[in-house]
């Protein structure tokens, strides 16, 4: 059997989606694990893991019984799923890759303001430092954070600031991002694609009376 005929293209499907599967409780076990040695206490940092890959894991089985059976109707939700995920993961990649010194200082104090204590204490412990960012604009939440900050750095009262960790190696963290994602991204594109070449073809061993 060539490569482009069924046999292929369903083998195809059924490896790309095994791949997704793989990823998805990849996900899973990386946030178990962070959650149970401690490394992460947010519960909603946790949850918003595991639900990417729940997400990703019931999507990769729909796409794989679908592939399998040649369901008409699984496909189709399958590959229009994984279409608007890869317009999202696209843009999103291409943020990461475009952004700026200035828009990098705007996103981390953002995100920072979104953070819970616990969590904020667990990176400052993590990246042995106190506190976002020491400027005027944000002084206040500055010194209650290095108030409440548990980093080994605190008892040599020589601390650094996180912020100025993070934004050291946010660049090449946002490049790293930003290709893994854009990867990731033309493998859904080349899943979608899959899905319709398949989803088309027609079942050599089918009644040909049954096909649509």
């Amino acid at each position: 059997m060539v490569c482009g005929g069924f046999t292929c293209s369903k083998n195809a499907l059924c490896s790309l989606n095994v791949v997704y599967m793989l990823v998805g409780l990849l996900l899973i076990a990386v946030a178990a694990w962070g959650k149970g040695f401690g490394l992460v206490s947010s519960i909603h940092i946790i949850g918003g893991v595991i639900a990417v890959g729940v997400f990703l894991l019931l999507i990769a089985i729909v796409g794989l019984i679908g592939a399998i059976h040649h369901h008409q109707v699984m496909l189709f939700f399958y590959m229009v799923i994984l279409f608007i995920v890869f317009l999202f993961q696209f843009g999103v990649s291409c943020s990461c890759l475009a952004m700026n010194q200035g828009q990098q200082v705007v996103l981390l104090n953002s995100t920072w303001g979104m953070l819970e204590n616990n969590t904020k204490t667990d990176l400052e412990s993590q990246l042995n430092c106190c506190g976002l960012l020491n400027v005027s604009n944000s002084r206040p939440q500055f010194e209650a954070d290095l108030e409440n900050c548990r980093a080994p750095c605190k008892k040599q009262g020589d601390c650094s600031t996180c912020g100025d960790k993070m934004l050291n190696h946010a660049t090449e963290a946002l490049k790293i991002l930003g290709g893994v994602g854009l990867f990731f991204s033309f493998s859904e594109i080349l899943g979608v694609w899959l899905a319709v070449r398949y989803r088309n073809q027609k079942d050599p061993r089918a009644n040909p009376s049954a096909f649509l």
